[in-house]
């Protein structure tokens, strides 16, 4: 049986607790107890979450069997410190596990405690460019859903979490559990770990239904050539009035914001598909597989090769 210890702290986030059910469908699916969890505190008894929820915790000891650590991260981390006892223990006895993970901003806890030193790592992206400042030997990587170097996991924000969670139950019993276990939780797709943590559709965020309309239409429809004509019909607009209602609610041009709904699209199924790069070009609307390199160098600084290798 593989043992998970949650190292909580007052104020923790209630999501990374909801990564237990990850291992929880994992046990399910495999037909046997395989992970068993347990949370853990500086001192043990209840904390409290930053919902005002308490959960019992048991005293981190060095006594504990266990696994796989998994720090909770909290809301404030720049003014909540880790409590020195769990710090002191992870210096101390934490690196004899197998894993060791923070979940969001429980990456500062961590790299507090030296863990990250000259290792990559992920935070909320909110907090990244604060923790890189704090922790400037921490190879800080923002835009990441999840990074694993070595023993040491770290992920991005909130549901982030899950995916990390859902990564180790696949290093552990294999793709086949990991993909039912998602499906049980009803989760929209399994995430990589260097799948972005932004969505350009919650960037672009229109105000009007009317532009939100064009949106959903030109995602759904990326691999065609889209017109502003054709994008101003559905959302009911002439051409001028729905050029500058567009930029005006989304701070970009029509034909900039379809560009990084394409970028998107083509990051994604690189990520997720072993097709040829020119069908992926071809399927997300880009003239060609060179077009789509001098689009993925403008939005990333990367070439879509370098994209794929680094998955």
């Amino acid at each position: 049986m593989h043992s998970i210890g949650y190292l909580l702290s007052d104020g923790f986030q209630v999501m990374a607790i909801a990564s237990q059910s990850v291992f929880e469908y994992a046990n399910h699916v495999a037909g046997e107890p395989f992970y068993r969890m347990a949370n853990y505190s500086a001192h043990g008894g209840e904390v409290c979450s930053s919902l005002g929820m308490s959960v019992g915790t048991r005293r981190v000891s060095a006594r504990a069997s266990v696994d796989t650590w998994i720090a909770a991260g909290v809301n404030t981390p720049l003014d909540t410190p880790p409590p020195r006892e769990i710090l002191a223990f992870l210096r101390r006895t934490g690196t004899r596990a197998r894993r060791i993970a923070g979940i969001c901003t429980g990456s500062f806890v961590l790299a507090e405690a030296g863990l990250l030193s000259n290792r990559r790592a992920t935070t909320h992206w909110f907090y990244a460019r604060e923790m890189q400042s704090r922790f400037p030997d921490v190879r800080i990587e923002d835009d990441r859903i999840y990074i694993v170097d070595g023993p040491i996991w770290t992920s991005a924000g909130m549901t982030a979490g899950l995916d990390l969670a859902l990564a180790m139950v696949e290093k552990d019993l294999g793709p086949d559990v990991a993909r039912s276990v998602a499906h049980k939780l009803v989760m929209p797709q399994r995430r990589s770990g260097g799948q972005s943590q932004h969505s350009e559709m919650l960037d672009l965020a229109p105000k009007s239904d009317r532009i939100q309309n064009a949106l959903n239409y030109a995602r759904k429809n990326l691999g065609r050539p889209l017109t502003v004509e054709e994008l101003a019909g559905e959302a009911h607009l002439s051409p001028r009035q729905f050029s500058r209602v567009f930029t005006e609610e989304t701070g970009q041009s029509p034909a900039k914001a379809i560009e990084a709904l394409r970028l998107e699209a083509a990051r994604l199924m690189i990520e997720k598909s072993r097709h040829p790069l020119e069908t992926i070009a071809k399927e997300t609307g880009f003239r060609d597989r060179r077009h789509m390199r001098e689009a993925f160098m403008r939005g990333f600084g990367l070439p879509p090769q370098e994209v794929r290798r680094r998955v």
